[in-house]
C-alpha cells in the first residue's frame, strides 16, 4: 500500500513538473549590453526555475532584428530602450507592445567620443561623426542632445556605423568623433588621441531600458510575466549583496571579465522592485516612465521617423510590478 502510495506521489510530482517546464520556454530578445545581465544573472542562479517558469536569453544584438523577431513572435519579450519600443508600436505596421518593467539608465555609460582638439559640441561642426542612423538608442540620444544645444545632425559630417563600430573606427583614428558606449567610451579615453566629449550622465533619463510584451500575451500569461519581474528583481538585489560573485556571471554575458563589468557598471543605473515602482508611478501620479516615453514619442515625431504619435499609458502597464 505504502509502494503504491509512494508511486502515486512521484507520478503526480512528474505531471507537475511536466506541466511547468514541458511548455515552450519563454523566449526575451536582447544584447549582450551589460544593463540586461541581470537577465542572465536570474537563469544562471535558477531564480526563474524555483518560480516554476522556462525562461530562455535570445542574444539579438541589432535592434531592428530584435524587433522583426518580436513582430514574427520568434521571441515574446524584448529588452530594449524605451525610444526603440515606441519606435515598435508606431511603425507604419505598429507591433502593440506595452513596457511591465525598467531595467536599466545609462548613466555615463554612452557618450560622445572625439579628438583633444574637439573641446565643446559647438566644435563638431563641419566635424566627421561615426554613429548609427535612423534609429536606435545612439541616434536618439544623439539628437536630443544637439537639440539641447541649438545643433542638428545636419551639422555633422555623419559616418553610419553601429555604435560599436564607431567607437572602433575612433579608437582607430579613421573618424574626428563618435557616438557610442561602453567599452569603446574608456579604450577612446585610453588613445593618445582621444577623450569622451560629452556622456549620458549628464542627460539623466533620457536613455532608458525597458522589458516590453505585446498585450495579447500579457493576456495569456500574465503570472509568468510576474515571476519574471520578480526574478529579475532578486537578481538585483542578489547582485547587490553578492557583487564579486554576480559581475563573474554577469560579465560572461557581457563578454567582459569580471574586473571590467565591476568598473563599466558604474555608468548604468539599475533598477529593481523600489526603483520600478517609482520609475512607473500611478495612472493617478505617473512617474519618470511616463515623461521619458513621450519625450521618446515627440522626438521621433518630429525628426519624421514615426507618422503618428501612440499614446503613453497605451504604451505602459505596471500592474506587473511588485
Amino acid at each position: 500500500m505504502k509502494r503504491c502510495v509512494l508511486i502515486g506521489l512521484m507520478v503526480w510530482v512528474w505531471i507537475i513538473n511536466s506541466s511547468v517546464f514541458g511548455a515552450e520556454p519563454i523566449k526575451l530578445g536582447m544584447s549582450t549590453w551589460l544593463g540586461y545581465a541581470p537577465f542572465y544573472l536570474a537563469k544562471e542562479k535558477g531564480f526563474y526555475q524555483k518560480r516554476g517558469i522556462d525562461v530562455e536569453i535570445v542574444v539579438i544584438q541589432s535592434p531592428v532584428d530584435r524587433r522583426a523577431a518580436f513582430a514574427a513572435d520568434r521571441i515574446q519579450g524584448f529588452a530594449t530602450t524605451v525610444d526603440t519600443l515606441v519606435m515598435t508600436a508606431a511603425a507604419e505596421t505598429p507591433i502593440p507592445v506595452k513596457q511591465v518593467l525598467v531595467l536599466d539608465a545609462s548613466h555615463g555609460g554612452d557618450g560622445i567620443v572625439a579628438k583633444k582638439e574637439i573641446k565643446t559640441l559647438q566644435d563638431l561642426k563641419g566635424k566627421t561623426v561615426a554613429g548609427q542612423m535612423g534609429g536606435g538608442a545612439s541616434y536618439f540620444w544623439l539628437n536630443y542632445v544637439l537639440m539641447q544645444n541649438g545643433m542638428k545632425l545636419s551639422d555633422l559630417k555623419m559616418v553610419d556605423m553601429r555604435a560599436g563600430d564607431a567607437g572602433a573606427a575612433f579608437v582607430a583614428g579613421k573618424v574626428d568623433a563618435a557616438v557610442t558606449w561602453e567599452p569603446w567610451l574608456s579604450r577612446a579615453k585610453n588613445t593618445p588621441h582621444g577623450h569622451v566629449l560629452y556622456s549620458s550622465d549628464k542627460t539623466p533619463g533620457i536613455i532608458v531600458d525597458s522589458l516590453g510584451f505585446k498585450p495579447e500575451f500579457l493576456t495569456k500569461n500574465g503570472e509568468a510575466v510576474k515571476k519574471i519581474v520578480s526574478a529579475w528583481n532578486e537578481a538585483i538585489e542578489f547582485a547587490s549583496k553578492n557583487p564579486s560573485e554576480a559581475d563573474a556571471i554577469m560579465g560572461k554575458f557581457a563578454n567582459l571579465t569580471a574586473e571590467i563589468f565591476a568598473i563599466e557598471k558604474a555608468g548604468v543605473i539599475f533598477y529593481g522592485a523600489k526603483g520600478n515602482r517609482e520609475f512607473f508611478g500611478t495612472p493617478e501620479k505617473p512617474g519618470t516612465l511616463y515623461t521619458t516615453t513621450q519625450r521618446a514619442i515627440d522626438i521621433w515625431y518630429e525628426l519624421k521617423l514615426i507618422k503618428s504619435k501612440p499614446k503613453v499609458a497605451d504604451l505602459i502597464d505596471g500592474s506587473f510590478l511588485e
